[in-house]
């Protein structure tokens, strides 16, 4: 699911992957259901492809989508309510406690915020891909 949902690098808001055009992507930006081309000059990323730095590695956003769903309960977060950076910083690290505090950025955690926000608003809450069950017989 969150494969299909893109970043446009210079674009406010997040962007469903409608379909594919010769050069071009065709894409939906979340929540107001406008339809505009990305053209392979724009720099796109899949928030499937995207990681948050740990001491350990690397945790996709997916799964960092859903620590954030868990603490905050389903609902979206308000970044504007966090007096400084420093608050932020200490909300992100009870959600991801290993989170590599010299390479993400307070602006990385104040996006990802702000695209659960969207995302929830949008209606989208499983983040992660669940496997496929399989098929019992009959």
């Amino acid at each position: 699911m969150i494969k299909k949902i893109l970043s446009i690098a210079g674009k406010p808001g997040l962007y469903r992957l409608v379909s594919q055009g010769k050069n071009m992507l065709i894409v939906e930006q979340l929540g107001i259901g406008k339809r505009q081309p990305a053209y392979m000059r724009d720099k796109v990323m899949s928030l499937g492809d995207i990681s948050i730095y740990t001491t350990e590695g690397d945790v996709p956003l997916a799964e960092v989508f859903e620590k954030v769903k868990a603490k905050a309960e389903g609902k979206p977060v308000d970044v504007k309510a966090f007096p400084d950076d420093a608050a932020i910083r200490e909300y992100f690290g009870e959600i991801l406690p290993d989170f590599d505090k010299e390479r993400v950025y307070t602006t990385d955690i104040k996006k990802l915020l702000n695209w659960y926000n969207i995302l929830i608003n949008a209606g989208i809450s499983d983040f992660v891909e669940k496997p496929a069950e399989a098929e019992t017989p009959v």
